[in-house]
């Protein structure tokens, strides 16, 4: 699985991009954009869980452990599709889905961070990302009740900085790809 990820650095950076895009637009425009937020989340979780699936498929065929990373694109599609289908109906369910999202996300975050850290440095990044990620789905499961333009801020946050993570975790992936060898590339 490790490399796989370093081999498709430039994967973990643009996930981390479009979140960083998405956590500023959720975060400087709430009031106008409650209902693209619930199209742009489910675009997202579109977009995070074929990217997981791919990293998934392509440790399967190294024989590397993938299992982490297909739960974590099937919970990615899973919430995509749920969007899709009832975008009314999510707007008013959204905290418990961008919450049970983050929790399940973040679990194998930390699980495929542990697998990580025998070859690389920085792994502590993915680990961390899994942190904020449950911690960020358990305060949303919690305060349901919260005004949606408050939802709009936590969402923003949140992806904003687990942008920045994993921004960070593909440039030190992309660095560790440099020292395989020809044979692992």
């Amino acid at each position: 699985m490790a490399q796989v990820l370093a081999l498709h650095w430039w994967a973990w950076v643009l996930r981390g991009l479009v979140a960083v895009i998405f956590g500023l637009i959720a975060f400087f425009i709430p009031g106008a954009t409650l209902f693209a937020l619930t199209i742009l989340f489910g675009a997202y979780a579109l977009i995070d869980g074929i990217v997981s699936l791919a990293a998934a498929i392509r440790s399967a065929r190294r024989g590397e452990h993938w299992w982490a990373l297909l739960f974590e694109g099937i919970a990615g599609l899973c919430a995509a599709a749920a969007t899709a289908l009832w975008p009314l109906l999510t707007l008013i369910v959204l905290v418990y889905i961008v919450g049970a999202w983050a929790f399940i996300t973040g679990i194998f975050e930390i699980v495929a961070a542990f697998r990580l850290r025998r070859f690389i440095r920085g792994e502590w990044l993915l680990a961390l990302t899994g942190v904020f990620s449950i911690v960020f789905g358990i305060l949303i499961l919690a305060a349901p009740i919260t005004g949606a333009i408050v939802l709009a801020w936590w969402i923003g946050a949140y992806v904003f900085i687990f942008g920045l993570m994993l921004i960070g975790l593909g440039f030190r992936l992309r660095r560790w790809r440099g020292t395989l060898s020809p044979q692992h590339a």
